[in-house]
């Protein structure tokens, strides 16, 4: 016959009992031997507040954890709950957290408080590990002028190469003045004072500032230059939502001058092919106004558009607002199938119609809520992404009619480099803007407790955000960046990033050894570089005087 097994009894709800019992034996204790009144009836509320919990923690059937360990069982959760501060802050590496690393996060919090973002005593990365990006520098670097010398820039000014609705000769055409912009970031995802933040900062620094999917807000008018982005909801240019009214967006973009450029967005990096939905709870009076749509009632975006399901109805859809408007349209997407841009190009080609920009989105952006599955899976990362269809338009001769936009952690100078060298004509920056204004990377974006005031409407952990302060944070980043895309132009022995070759970037494969980029996303010599009459413009803009541009105001950090 087999003894009675007690092990399991006592490992369980015995454990918890006993400790349950020695709290109260010491507060029993205390109860008779303490001296004053005052804390005796602190003691045994404490007591009664434990047994409280206790008696509902053995009642409840919902956690099966404090079922069995009553009151202790509440550690558990609370230690799972600031867990990830503790890796954040304690525990994890310099270099081991994601998406962004502690390094990364410093140096941009550094840049935008303009304090030394240096380093010393050498690399801590292995650079005979994994796929190792290297920048090739030439022995002759430019020699640029330092500050108080005749010629410095003190914002570093980088306009693009390439005019924005150039190709098709768009009334309303421009070169952008800077060749780095703010990613799309809708009202709703993120709150209005961090719009106003970026917005202000926008026009501090002189660069473009993608409004996002949720339609144009006041908080979009402080003085920015905006890309209005069409989603699939039609947002700000509807009648209702999901269904396109032109009217609407030809009386939007007249009666807001600052609308420079018009992007339609198929997909995002981080849930290509999937829609969106924004709580009613969540849709505020001003949220409603900027989208069109009732207060208080969800907002769904649909995965797709209704207003074009081919591309050469796309194509239409494209021109029809470009003929409206004036304006530039160009297009957002992440990369799925790649046969859509094969025949986008082919088309383009056939027709000499189309975008007059497209922006390619990483799987590695960001986004404001995504199930898991899809951020981890869908869509490419931006270096084969880009590529990609960079290489299919090239094939087709078609590649320098574009203006082309990256985005996907390209705010980090490294992968910067990369994104110019293969093709990029601007580069979009999302959530290091946002670190530049104050994210902690917290990652409660999607709960509207956002720490930093940022992806939140809650007005009271909004009101930590000074959006005077945090607009030149953001105009000091942009410009550190943009310093130091020009030390790395120079380093390799020119004027502009965008006159960096994919030959001057090399991967040092873990088992291949050193390849080029162009090898090995499969370039032939002379992709990844502007026309000869852009290439020409850029450098004598470049090499001419510098164009003015208000000073930043210093602010104390």
């Amino acid at each position: 016959m087999k003894p009675f097994a007690i092990g399991p009894l006592f490992s369980s709800a015995a454990k918890a009992l006993v400790a349950l019992l020695l709290i109260v034996g010491l507060f029993i204790g205390a109860y008779f031997f303490g001296e004053y009144v005052s804390l005796k009836i602190a003691l045994v509320g404490f007591l009664g507040v434990l047994l409280i919990v206790a008696i509902r923690d053995l009642t409840q059937k919902k956690h099966t954890i404090l079922r069995n360990f009553p009151v202790i069982g509440h550690f558990r959760y609370w230690i799972e709950g600031i867990g990830p501060e503790l890796r954040q802050y304690l525990f994890a590496s310099d270099k081991e957290e994601g998406p962004f690393n502690r390094l990364e996060r410093s140096t941009i919090y550094a840049m935008s408080k303009k304090e030394n973002s240096n380093t010393s005593f050498g690399t801590t990365q292995n650079l005979e590990a994994g796929r190792h990006l290297i920048i090739e520098h030439s022995p002759f670097p430019i020699n640029a002028p330092r500050e108080s010398e005749p010629g410095y820039n003190p914002l570093h000014n980088l306009p693009c190469a390439k005019v924005m609705g150039g190709w098709r000769d768009r009334p309303k055409k421009f070169r952008p003045d800077s060749a780095i912009c703010i990613s799309a970031m809708s009202f709703g995802s993120i709150g209005g004072v961090a719009l106003e933040a970026l917005n202000e900062g926008a026009k501090i620094a002189n660069c473009l500032h993608n409004a996002g999917e949720g339609g144009l807000s006041p908080h979009h008018k402080k003085g920015g230059k905006i890309i209005f982005q069409i989603g699939t909801g039609y947002f700000g240019c509807c009648d209702e939502p999901g269904v396109f009214s032109l009217e609407k967006l030809v009386q939007l973009v007249e009666e807001n001058p600052e609308i420079k450029a018009i992007e339609i967005k198929l997909s995002q990096g981080a849930k290509g092919g999937k829609g969106g939905l924004l709580p009613g709870h969540k849709v505020t009076e001003a949220i409603a106004e900027a989208r069109g749509i009732p207060v208080g009632k969800s907002c769904y975006s649909p995965p797709g558009h209704s207003a074009f399901k081919t591309v050469s109805e796309m194509i239409d859809f494209i021109e029809k607002i470009a003929e409206a408007t004036g304006l530039p349209v160009g297009i957002k997407a992440a990369v799925g199938k790649v046969k859509f841009w094969e025949k986008l190009a082919k088309k383009m080609k056939e027709t000499g119609r189309g975008p007059d920009f497209i922006a390619i989105d990483g799987g590695e952006g960001g986004t404001g809520a995504a199930p898991l599955f899809f951020s981890d899976h869908v869509g490419y990362p931006f270096k084969d992404a880009f590529s990609m269809v960079y290489r299919t338009f090239a094939e087709q001769e078609m590649h320098n009619n574009v203006l082309w936009i990256g985005s996907g952690k390209l705010g980090l100078v490294e992968n910067a480099a990369f994104a110019f060298a293969m093709g990029c004509d601007m580069i979009a920056i999302g959530r290091e803007s946002l670190f530049s204004i104050g994210c902690i990377q917290a990652r409660l974006c999607h709960t509207n407790r956002c720490p930093a005031g940022i992806a939140t409407h809650n007005k009271w952990l909004q009101r930590g955000l000074d959006p005077a302060l945090k607009s030149v944070r953001f105009a000091n980043y942009l410009e550190e960046l943009r310093q130091s895309m020009l030390s790395i132009s120079h380093a390799c022995g020119v004027e502009h990033p965008s006159l960096i070759r994919p030959e001057d970037i090399v991967f040092r494969d873990e088992d291949l050894g050193p390849r080029k980029a162009y090898e090995f996303y499969g370039y032939e010599r002379g992709w990844g570089l502007p026309g000869e009459q852009d290439m020409r413009d850029i450098r004598a803009i470049m090499q001419g005087a510098p164009q003015e541009s208000p000073a930043l105001t210093e602010v104390g950090s």
